[in-house]
């Protein structure tokens, strides 16, 4: 089962009337066609749908008074149905994508950027973009293009596991793949239609989702209890609102976006970057154990390219080594911090290489063996340094990188 939401107004407004027009020509009602009624203001459809069923009133109320009766009835109720599926989807989710992130917008949503309130939020989103680009952004193009520029250009699907709303380093790493497919436990919420929403309303909103966002704009990871804690205050719920900033921010334009049910809850967004279309699914799983239907969906979409990143050492316990061996099995290349996968589990026909520094994190995960990665530190000649901040440490002195490839 799934709940689809079109890129604006009218392709909604399209399928609502040609579905009634359908309904109504079975039971007798309506010999209009779907386009007289898209043509015009709702005064003038309006005025169409009461000329029609008036005149099957006048023609068919002798022979069957209360079945008439009852056809006027489903036809009114029918039209309330539309026209609030007209107003519903007055801003295109592009538009409201622009608004979340601080961008300028046309249409039904344009009056809210004329708020001093919101000009506040877009300078503060303005700011923390611009600093994201230069110290994260953009030195990870150049050191991707550079270091793993095959994989960097890949057009095949990419996993995230344990990534939460995190498709800014997914997007980072890899601009070009097809499909991105991210799991973690956070919700997946969603975004009401902000036509319905006041000034105050909207703002307060905005506030609790920068807030939501602060600390992977200021480091590189983000910290789920702070996330839930700031959006469960909100209207802006869960990670689509989140992911939604981070494709407009990227100058992505979203086409569609479909809520799913299978393989697990979800949601699917299609977009499109410099005329090419990309998905990008989130799932809300748990990824311990090692009989996941979410991990044979995954493994029907075929090899890929992975990312592991800030993902709390669980993939160095037997509790995790379902996806471990997913990510094992099912990936040609892999970019990981010292979190993701241990070296120890990587076999003969993976070749690995190693940037920056490894610093032990001592109390809060010093528990996890990090033996053979100290070792590969021990043995070997510093490796080049990494350039910019990655994993758990926020400093770009302290960033370590993996980058694994099969052979």
């Amino acid at each position: 089962m799934a709940a689809s939401l079109g890129s604006g107004g009218n392709a909604a407004a399209a399928s609502v009337i040609a579905r009634i027009v359908w309904i109504l020509r079975i039971i007798g009602m309506c010999d209009t066609e779907p386009n007289q009624l898209l043509n015009g203001s709702l005064a003038q459809r309006s005025t169409i749908w009461q000329k029609r069923t008036r005149m099957n009133r006048i023609n068919q109320l002798r022979p069957g008074k209360l079945r008439m009766l009852c056809r006027i009835g489903a036809t009114l109720a029918l039209f309330a149905i539309c026209k609030s599926a007209l107003a519903q989807n007055g801003a295109s989710l592009d538009d409201t994508a622009r608004l979340l992130a601080g961008l300028p917008v046309t249409g039904p949503l344009a009056p809210f950027t004329q708020d001093q309130r919101w000009q506040g939020h877009a300078a503060a989103m303005e700011k923390a973009w611009k600093t994201k680009e230069y110290f994260q952004l953009g030195p990870i193009a150049t050191w991707m293009g550079s270091h793993a520029g095959e994989y960097y250009r890949s057009t095949g699907p990419m996993y995230y596991m344990f990534s939460g709303p995190d498709f800014l380093y997914a997007y980072a790493f890899f601009p070009n793949a097809s499909t991105y497919i991210l799991a973690g436990l956070e919700p997946v919420g969603q975004v009401p239609d902000l036509t319905r929403m006041n000034a105050d309303t909207l703002n307060a909103n905005l506030g609790a989702l920068r807030n939501a966002m602060s600390t992977l704009l200021v480091t590189h990871y983000f910290v789920t209890e702070e996330m839930k804690s700031d959006l469960s205050r909100s209207n802006l719920s869960g990670t689509v609102p989140i992911i939604y900033v981070f494709l407009a921010r990227l100058g992505c334009t979203i086409q569609n976006t479909t809520y799913v049910r299978s393989p697990a809850e979800g949601v699917k967004i299609d977009f499109s970057h410099n005329g090419r279309t990309q998905t990008v699914y989130y799932f809300k799983t748990d990824l311990s154990g090692g009989g996941s239907g979410f991990l044979r969906w995954c493994a029907g979409r075929g090899p890929g390219v992975s990312l592991i990143k800030a993902a709390s050492y669980l993939m160095h316990g037997e509790g995790f080594s379902g996806v471990r061996n997913f990510l094992l099995d099912h990936s040609t290349f892999i970019v990981q911090d010292d979190s993701g996968i241990p070296v120890r589990a990587f076999g003969k026909n993976w070749s690995l290489e190693f940037y920056g520094r490894f610093v032990p994190h001592g109390e809060k995960f010093g528990k996890y063996d990090q033996a053979a990665l100290a070792e590969v530190y021990h043995r070997n000649p510093p490796p080049p340094e990494l350039g910019f901040a990655f994993g758990y440490w926020w400093q770009a002195e302290r960033g370590i990188l993996m980058l694994a490839r099969r052979k």
